[in-house]
């Protein structure tokens, strides 16, 4: 998601919402959309694709507010399915953006239905939507208030009126939510700070767990904080997720997994010639386990920088493609070595084999993958799509078989204790489920 709210002066927002909203197309590559308003009116363009594929012929006026927002979705996308997802109502006009998901949608949409609500899509800021247009004569916060009192799990979502942009953020913090300022005034929010750069913002605070956050002409208010008894922010976020020059509440990305790299080489030592990292999100780790190793640091893949991220691909079959069209062993580099490869999760197991059989056949003498996270062994219910634990190969074979099966000669994974001690700058506590199991919310 990424916000902007002027003050009250039109400008070029959908511009700078697009630009703010390029540097997240790695959080959802399946669909986009941009909502803008006046003051007055509301207009919004959305569609499936990329961003610059949904807005390469089309633009939107100038207006004091935008928001915005690029979709990751586990299955099939319908352009309707695409956010913000504007609604008219009793009292106006809304467009509504979430990132995560809510484990209580189906309870909720069941309640609304027999309320006589009807729903046109499956996402969760449609629910949101409805829920705020049910709590009539809350006024606006009251309204927003009332929607967050009833949801459950993991949600970073934004409301936009003609009046004012508002940031609300679970009680446990499990999405992230940062807010900005440029130099001329304008506020700004987004999923990553890494965002605020491509509008000229600078970072002022993460919104808190459970904190509702009101921005309008007169400024910046925060109109009440809720949390939870403790913090669960998303661990994958530093595992994979997040953009690596980002921060989140408080700790920088590229720094938690360089720390990672550094205790994934106390693991299972190994003599080697060269560690490399798969990229993007796992070169900070490589680093580190090169530093703590002694090993020389160099590039083992090569990346075509026009194929989107394999994790977030839709289906099994997309993701297979996409490995093959989006790395390359650089032969120069591996040949007769002893490489490490260190990657950042092995979730479906669907890319390791084809990476280490990348270098083999780029001439690598020995190949040990090295993983700076632990074993994937459970579901995410908040957003991340390892909901099906069917889908993770932890669950279907040992970690011996499995390091056969993509042909390593070792294999090792970070333990969860030192993942702790890598993130722990972090001002939140983590949800640790999809390793170990233990939620921070009823499911």
């Amino acid at each position: 998601m990424f916000g902007l709210w002027t003050g009250g002066k039109e400008a070029a927002v959908s511009q700078a919402a697009y630009y703010g909203l390029f540097a997240l197309q790695h959080r959802g590559q399946q669909a986009a959309g941009i909502a803008v308003t006046d003051g007055e009116t509301m207009d919004y363009h959305k569609g499936k694709g990329l961003l610059s594929d949904v807005f390469a012929q089309n633009t939107l006026p100038k207006g004091i507010g935008a928001l915005a927002h690029v979709l990751y979705s586990g299955g099939k996308v319908r352009t309707a399915n695409a956010q913000p997802f504007v609604v008219q109502y009793q009292y106006g006009t809304i467009a509504v953006a979430s990132n995560g998901r809510l484990t209580n949608a189906s309870k909720l949409r069941e309640e609304l239905a027999k309320d006589g609500a009807v729903f046109s899509t499956g996402v969760d800021a449609e629910l949101m939507a409805l829920l705020i247009a049910k709590a009539n004569g809350r006024g606006l916060e009251g309204s927003i208030q009332y929607m967050a009192e009833r949801l459950e799990g993991a949600y970073a979502a934004a409301i936009m009126t003609k009046d004012a942009l508002i940031a609300v953020r679970d009680p446990y913090g499990l999405r992230p939510l940062a807010i900005g300022r440029t130099e001329d005034g304008c506020y700004v929010i987004a999923s990553e700070n890494c965002a605020f750069d491509a509008v000229g913002a600078v970072f002022e605070r993460d919104v808190k767990p459970g904190e509702i956050v009101r921005i309008d002409n007169g400024g910046l208010h925060s109109v009440g904080v809720y949390p939870a008894k403790r913090s669960a922010l998303c661990v994958f976020e530093f595992v994979y997720f997040a953009r690596v020059d980002s921060a989140i509440d408080g700790l920088s990305v590229y720094e938690a997994r360089f720390q990672a790299g550094k205790r994934l080489a106390r693991v299972l030592p190994v003599e080697a010639d060269l560690v490399c990292g798969v990229p993007d999100s796992a070169l900070a780790a490589a680093i580190g386990y090169a530093e703590e190793s002694k090993i020389h640091y160099g590039d083992g893949l090569a990346k075509n920088r026009y194929v989107g991220r394999t994790f977030i691909q839709p289906d099994q079959s997309q993701r297979v493609r996409s490995v093959h069209m989006k790395l390359n062993a650089l032969q120069s580099n591996v040949k007769g070595k002893r490489v490490v490869l260190v990657d950042d999760s092995i979730v479906r197991g669907t890319t390791s084999a084809n990476l280490v059989e990348m270098l083999r056949a780029a001439g690598a003498k020995e190949v040990h993958m090295r993983i700076s996270s632990p074993i994937v062994r459970f579901g995410c219910p908040y957003g991340i799509d390892t909901y099906e634990q069917s889908q993770l190969i932890a669950n279907k074979m040992s970690e011996e078989a499995f390091r056969k099966q993509i042909g390593a000669d070792t294999l090792a994974f970070l333990g969860l204790e030192a993942l702790r001690e890598a993130c722990g700058a972090a001002n939140l506590d983590f949800c640790e489920g999809c390793f170990s199991g233990e939620y921070p919310t009823e499911l």
